[in-house]
């Protein structure tokens, strides 16, 4: 799903050599998740309640619209009050910024989380993007945490904060799913655990 809906852009140079990955070359041969992702349904006809993971891509697209998005704010906000696991990468973290904890206070102040370091957006020159994760999260009130390197875009970190998974940058990708997976896992048999106000 996305925030308009129908297709959704990614950066064509990430899916060739020698960015490409294995995943991405699975991805291009994989006719339905083309489909997916060139048809892909509107936020608003999506029920989060539905799925056991919600989980947020990031890329540069991702500070245009996840952060400001009041429907995707308002699905996390319900999809986290009932306990569902909820995740993103890179950039896809902004998709937590208009959503709210139980009690009305920003779903991100006071947690652990990682996402795009200032230093990463000015290393790949894309300070013109609106939104900034680390400033974001900073703002909001989260604990922001990340690993650094010669280059951020080398560096990576995923981080668990109750339901919430947050993995620092594209490196981050597979672990954060494995991550997701393994905690869902885990959940089997049991149902989730809505959160509340006073825990």
């Amino acid at each position: 799903a996305s925030i308009e809906g129908g297709e959704i852009p990614f950066e064509p140079v990430s899916l060739s050599w020698p960015l490409a990955t294995h995943a991405d070359y699975r991805y291009l041969d994989d006719e339905d998740a083309q489909n997916k992702t060139t048809n892909s349904l509107r936020i608003d006809d999506v029920n989060f309640l539905e799925y056991d993971i919600i989980f947020m891509s990031g890329g540069w697209g991702a500070a245009y619209d996840l952060g400001v998005s009041e429907v995707l704010g308002q699905r996390i906000s319900e999809a986290h009050a009932e306990g569902i696991l909820l995740g993103s990468v890179c950039h896809g973290v902004l998709g937590f910024l208009m959503a709210e904890d139980v009690d009305g206070s920003p779903l991100v102040e006071g947690r652990t989380m990682t996402g795009v370091t200032d230093k990463q957006v000015e290393e790949l020159g894309i300070g013109i993007t609106p939104q900034h994760p680390e400033t974001e999260l900073r703002r909001l009130g989260a604990d922001f945490v990340a690993e650094t390197a010669f280059r951020d875009f080398f560096a990576t970190l995923t981080v668990v904060d109750g339901n919430i998974v947050t993995g620092q940058n594209q490196n981050s990708s597979g672990e954060t799913a494995q991550t997701m997976l393994r905690m869902l896992d885990e959940r089997e048999g049991e149902n989730p655990v809505p959160v509340s106000s006073d825990s």
